[in-house]
């Protein structure tokens, strides 16, 4: 499935907007990972430990983004956008949004 940060897919016409697609997922630092990314702080450098956990998160709401845009007949998903939000301490909600569409 075509997903794409853009309003328009290049080379494409969009024949129908079906509406809009999301997935999400939240989730909680370890505390081991903490330690180490406390010291990362105190000598400075990549905290890869929250870089690995961020690249999983979106990866995960964007493949449960492109489930419910092919559950709904859609052939690509334009406009794609990120959020993120706090739920609680230590944790936070990843959200994948776009536009489910069908092309010509």
């Amino acid at each position: 499935m075509l997903v794409t940060t853009t309003p328009n897919i290049p080379g494409k016409d969009i024949s129908e907007v079906i509406g809009i697609v999301r997935g999400n997922t939240i989730r909680a630092r370890h505390v081991g990972k903490d330690i180490s990314a406390f010291v990362k702080t105190l000598v400075g450098g990549e905290i890869q430990e929250y870089t690995k956990l961020l690249a999983e998160s979106r990866e995960q709401a964007l493949d449960r983004m492109r489930e419910e845009a092919e559950k709904m007949g859609a052939d690509a998903v334009a406009n794609v956008r990120f959020m993120t939000s706090n739920v609680m301490q230590g944790a936070a909600e990843l959200l994948a949004y776009g536009t489910a569409v069908k092309l010509k």
